[in-house]
């Protein structure tokens, strides 16, 4: 997993394309009159010191992205994996180092519509962790300690 740097902004831009896709699932989203998924703060992951965003790749392909709250609590805003690459651990595996690189306090947050999302942050999440429901989502909430996964 490496933190996209400005030249990786065209990359992290497609990925949520397919995210946003992905999503419409469940949010019914539609595409814009250009056909096009908008992500309206996608910039400020460039330019705000309290956000980041972060591509990984599976053998040199890109396998998908996370875009991350870096303030307290850390708050896990996009996380994405190509279907390709999905229950082969490459999901965990980011998470997992994103809660590394940030100890602290963290939130994470699905749609109840997304169950799957649920199910694989329940596993994925490699510390206590408290859950309740808000509105429409799931949210999961734990303190990362470097080194101590739980």
């Amino acid at each position: 997993m490496v933190e996209a740097g400005d030249d990786d902004r065209t990359v992290v831009r497609r990925l949520l394309q397919l995210y946003h896709y992905d999503f419409s699932e469940f949010d019914g989203a539609d595409v814009n009159p250009h056909g096009e998924y908008l992500h309206r703060y996608l910039d400020e992951y460039w330019t705000d010191a309290d956000r980041a965003a972060f591509l990984f790749r599976v053998g040199g392909a890109w396998a998908g992205l996370a875009l991350v709250f870096t303030g307290e609590p850390h708050d896990l805003a996009e996380f994405f994996v190509l279907r390709k690459y999905r229950r082969h651990g490459v999901g965990a595996q980011a998470a997992a180092s994103l809660f590394e690189r940030f100890p602290g306090r963290w939130t994470v947050r699905e749609q109840l519509a997304n169950p799957a999302a649920t199910a694989f942050w329940r596993r994925a999440i490699c510390y206590r962790f408290q859950e309740h429901q808000q509105g429409g989502e799931i949210v999961q909430s734990f303190t990362a300690t470097a080194g101590d996964t739980g």
